[in-house]
């Protein structure tokens, strides 16, 4: 029988996957996919054979709409980027790249603002500040009163139903933390220091989909790296989602915002309407793309 269905689980080489009416089979991928250099991710929706629950064969992949790396997911809708006030230390740097690569994945990213009980009153409105900033530059932003909060909780419940959500941000930021307040029973292992120790030693680990709230969440928190930027630097420009709204109107065709005249994004800048400071980082990736330095790739590592 051939039956098709989404990959819930992979493991050492096995599969499961469920159908569109619930039933769950566990296969493997046929040797042509490890010829093409093509690996079935969890995520995936895949043409499969079986005859029992646990005999299957992986017969084709569905086209991707974007893949991950850490953790290895594919068709991701949405990712919640957890973002932590202090220690780890807020950088718009960082950020602005998760932003850059998940626009560039088509994956909506949601930020969400941790340990924002942890500062005084006067940098808890400093970091309110950007989060409004955020916010008006079209994301959905997450800053709660006390982290963890019921309020901000239900924010994210209902944002996960009929989506595929994966968790991402800085070790220690908090991400495995919050999942385990929205489902208490995961029971993930929370802290920076255990996440350094164990990185690197899971090369048969388990990833899985979650089903939470009428969605589906990786329960593999990840990040991926960062440092590099796919895209041309003259495509830069297009995954800052407010520069959109004022490009059409810069006076040249193809004006990169940087020392072209008539750029309306470079006078949106100056007018407050765009936060200086996610200028400032578009100018920093620009750069980057452009001269590809080793330099800023050895200290972003760090990320």
């Amino acid at each position: 029988m051939t039956y098709h269905g989404q990959i819930q689980l992979s493991l050492a080489g096995f599969y499961d996957i469920k159908t569109a009416d619930g039933e769950v089979f566990r296969a493997r991928a046929r040797g042509n996919f490890r010829k093409k250099d093509v690996k079935p991710l969890v995520g995936d929706f895949v043409t499969f054979s079986a005859t029992q629950a646990d005999d299957g064969y992986i017969l084709s992949i569905d086209d991707r709409k974007n893949a991950l790396v850490r953790p290895p997911v594919a068709n991701v809708d949405q990712a919640i980027v957890v973002t932590s006030v202090e220690v780890p230390e807020f950088s718009s740097n960082l950020l602005d790249r998760q932003l850059v690569a998940l626009e560039e994945r088509q994956i909506e990213p949601i930020i969400y603002f941790s340990k924002t009980d942890l500062v005084s009153d006067e940098a808890r409105a400093h970091f309110a500040e950007i989060a409004a900033g955020y916010q008006a530059a079209g994301y959905q932003v997450i800053f709660p009163k006390v982290t963890f909060d019921e309020e901000s909780l239900d924010a994210l419940k209902e944002a996960l139903p009929n989506r595929l959500t994966v968790f991402m941000g800085q070790t220690g930021a908090g991400k495995s933390t919050l999942l385990n307040h929205l489902v208490p029973s995961l029971e993930l292992k929370t802290g920076a220091v255990s996440d350094t120790l164990m990185r690197g030693k899971h090369t048969t680990r388990q990833v899985g989909l979650i089903e939470m709230y009428g969605g589906l969440v990786a329960d593999t928190p990840g990040f991926s790296a960062f440092e590099v930027f796919d895209m041309e630097a003259n495509e830069l420009g297009q995954y800052f989602r407010e520069f959109n709204r004022y490009s059409p109107e810069c006076r040249y065709r193809g004006c990169v915002h940087l020392k072209e005249p008539g750029c309306v994004v470079k006078t949106a800048v100056e007018a407050g309407e765009i936060m200086p400071s996610r200028y400032e980082n578009y100018q920093l990736f620009y750069d980057l793309i452009e001269g590809r330095r080793p330099v800023y790739n050895k200290h972003d590592k760090k990320h």
